[in-house]
């Protein structure tokens, strides 16, 4: 979705440097934000990188402008998002792009795990047990636009359940199926929900 000629790049969240890694290789120069000494340890191979805990918002040293501010998996895990989302707007220019990922709490899988009386936590994916906001296609850029950016795309990354179907149908037609059903029912389908902002 990211199409920008590379420039200067914030990823806030930024873990073990894996987006920053392959960021980095494409010509971006990136700002790492993390809250584990380890990772940061790990990501400042890729580009400079603060440990910070972005439940309080962006650090008060972070002060310069961005060109792309990537937000991959981390809203969820904040107590308060629109505290670091609106502290964004510091760093940004009229140009700049918000790149967001969240997962969807309501795709298929949640909803019939819902419906049979299940919410448990898991050690990984959109039940992540390190999660404490969840998140859907539409809540998810409400969340951007009442914290003062404007959704200019969105999509989702997801499936379609066809099962066994998928051994005897042509990769081409479930690769279609998929897509028409990602854009015709994102909330149903998509696993994970991704907005390109910008400030308003």
């Amino acid at each position: 979705m990211i199409r920008q000629t590379p420039g200067s790049l914030l990823d806030c969240g930024c873990g073990a440097g894996d987006n920053a890694k392959f960021m980095s290789a494409a010509g971006w120069r990136v700002t790492g934000l993390t809250g584990s000494p380890a990772e940061q340890a790990i990501a400042s191979q890729h580009g400079e990188t603060y440990l910070t805990d972005l439940n309080m918002g962006l650090p008060p040293h972070i002060e310069n402008k961005y060109d792309l501010i990537l937000l991959s998996h981390v809203l969820e895990h904040l107590v308060r998002a629109e505290t670091l989302l609106c502290d964004l707007h510091r760093v940004c220019t009229p140009s700049t792009v918000l790149a967001v990922a969240l997962p969807n709490v309501l795709a298929y899988p949640q909803r019939f795990a819902f419906l049979r009386g299940r919410f448990e936590y898991t050690d990984q994916g959109t039940m992540d047990k390190t999660h404490v906001r969840f998140y859907t296609y539409k809540s998810g850029a409400r969340l951007l636009e009442t914290s003062g950016f404007r959704v200019v795309r969105a999509s989702v990354d997801g499936a379609l359940p066809l099962w066994k179907l998928r051994r005897v149908l042509p990769p081409s037609f479930v690769s279609s199926l998929t897509r028409r059903a990602c854009a015709s029912f994102p909330g149903m389908f998509g696993f994970q929900c991704l907005y390109l902002a910008s400030p308003k």
